[in-house]
């Protein structure tokens, strides 16, 4: 069984092994670091999976998308966005058209995870979502 609390940053996971319940404490990273540690890591990289990882987190996080995911974003690095300006821009130009890498990594993947999807929706999805996030994260 997992417990996941939302007002800490911390999975606590239970087990029951032969009869005795056995718990640990996982400290995880929230959505605010897990999107700038993601776009640090695209920026230096170039991997696929790190554009494809942006994107959908972007698109299907719970905070409620990629405006909300902005503004946990400020909330939690509030004065320290600036750092990783231009990580943020370099995720923007890589999703600014559909045939950009960013754009291409997240429509691949979601292509071969989901084959009746539609190339050009998941493309402007993405792009969209990026584009939203950067707007939001501008001084």
């Amino acid at each position: 069984m997992v417990v996941w609390s939302r007002s800490c940053s911390a999975l606590e996971v239970y087990s029951i092994m032969q009869g005795r319940t056995h718990q640990v404490e996982v400290n995880v990273t929230g959505l605010a670091g897990f999107l700038l540690a993601k776009t640090a890591a695209a920026f230096s990289r170039r991997k696929a999976k790190d554009w494809y990882d942006i994107a959908f987190v972007l698109l299907h996080n719970d905070a409620g998308g990629p405006v909300e995911a902005a503004k946990r974003v400020r909330e939690r690095f509030i004065g320290e966005i600036g750092a990783v300006r231009t990580a943020l821009n370099d995720l923007r130009a890589n999703f600014v058209a559909r045939d950009a890498q960013g754009t291409q990594a997240y429509v691949q993947q979601m292509k071969s995870d989901h084959p009746d999807l539609h190339a050009r929706t998941l493309a402007a999805d993405a792009r969209l979502a990026v584009e939203a996030f950067h707007a939001q994260l501008q001084p």
